[in-house]
């Protein structure tokens, strides 16, 4: 990487591209402002390319899609692609931790990037670096109703067919503060279904039992 230029755009001097690339671990001078920036402006672009490529999807589904693409590790993963790995400027303890590897961070990375571009270059020159950067991502988004989660899914089967609502339970939770497993029942007494399951968090513990039920509604293999 050249010391002012990223595949597919040139800076017009080194200093954003370097802030962009610096860690709070290495100067006070860091990306945090850039990332806050970059967030907001990442999460709009990409919103409004979902707005005009799903004409008839609704505000929940357009939050799932572009929740699938700026979470976390889709943008760690745009980062490994891009190599920023080893061009980070960081402090000695995170080097040697193997921050330029850590998904947080190439994530944050990233957006500080896409703000940096924006202060750059404008608007319009930061969009067209984002949607080349996710061109094939938005290309192959699977369907909205797929991204659902468990518990979505099965309040929306019910509901559409004028069923009461599931009923969650939390049975047991046990082990130690650091290792907690929580089992988590979930009833829908109209169709005679109960599921049980036990997961880290009782969050995850629903969800898993939601799956089940749904599994055993549509006659999904488990």
């Amino acid at each position: 990487m050249l010391p002012n230029s990223l595949p597919g755009y040139d800076f017009t001097g080194p200093e954003l591209l370097k802030q962009a690339l610096t860690h709070r671990s290495a100067s006070k001078h860091n990306n945090e402002r850039l990332e806050f920036i970059g967030d907001g402006i990442l999460n709009f672009i990409i919103a409004d390319a979902l707005y005009r490529q799903f004409e008839s999807a609704n505000e929940g589904d357009l939050s799932r899609l572009r929740a699938r693409l700026v979470r976390g590790t889709t943008l760690a993963n745009v980062a490994r692609e891009m190599s920023l790995g080893p061009h980070l400027i960081m402090g000695s303890g995170e080097m040697k931790s193997g921050g330029e590897r850590r998904s947080s961070i190439l994530a944050d990375t990233f957006e500080a990037i896409v703000g940096a571009i924006y202060l750059d270059g404008g608007f319009d020159a930061c969009q067209t670096y984002v949607l080349n950067q996710f061109q094939e991502r938005l290309e192959t988004l699977p369907p909205a109703e797929e991204l659902k989660d468990a518990k979505t899914r099965l309040q929306e089967y019910l509901q559409s067919r004028q069923h009461p609502l599931p009923e969650y339970e939390l049975i047991a939770a046990s082990g130690q503060d650091h290792n907690k497993q929580f089992t988590v029942s979930c009833e829908i007494d109209v169709l005679l279904i109960s599921t049980q399951a036990t997961a880290s968090s009782r969050r995850k513990s629903e969800q898993a039992a939601a799956m089940m039920a749904l599994q055993q509604i549509l006659g999904e293999p488990e």
